[in-house]
């Protein structure tokens, strides 16, 4: 299943060996295992949810305090783009104001004067949300990821013993 997927990616590191060695590039922010991997959605998912300008820039400030595959993180950021904001924006800023037992603002208008009279109101729940997902929701699919990669191991083993 999943290990299959980037057993095949890896299999193919030889295209990109030369990059590598042309751009001096550790080796180890490309390594495709599990821990490298998990860790790169992780990453990747913290600055994803984070509604800022160059995520990617916040995924590459990040790499040289731990070790994970810098590519698997910058695709993940990119989950997040101009098409996905507008819903996951609002549904940071319907869980912020959830966390901080607030209403909602009513009477929405999508229009810039709307948002700058009513900014005040909308940062606090924004980034409350925010840091929910940042942390928490990230973290606990980079637990399930950790899960199915265990479990793709365990079952082609299992597989292979059954053959013999």
């Amino acid at each position: 299943m999943i290990r299959q997927f980037f057993r095949k990616i890896a299999t193919h590191k030889d295209r990109f060996d030369h990059i590598l060695d042309k751009y001096k590039l550790p080796r180890a922010y490309f390594n495709f295992n599990r821990k490298m991997v998990t860790r790169g959605v992780l990453v990747g998912l913290f600055w994803g949810f984070i509604p800022m300008p160059m995520q990617m820039a916040g995924v590459m400030l990040t790499t040289p305090f731990f070790r994970f595959n810098v590519p698997i993180a910058l695709a993940t950021v990119w989950l997040s783009n101009p098409l996905t904001y507008p819903p996951l924006w609002y549904l940071e800023y319907a869980t912020g104001n959830l966390l901080l037992g607030r209403e909602g603002l009513d009477n929405i208008e999508l229009t810039m004067a709307w948002f700058q009279n009513h900014w005040d109101d909308i940062v606090l729940p924004l980034y409350v949300g925010t840091a929910f997902y940042s942390t928490i929701v990230a973290y606990l699919i980079y637990l399930l990821l950790n899960w199915l990669w265990k479990r793709s191991a365990i079952q082609e083993w299992r597989e292979r013993r059954n053959k013999k």
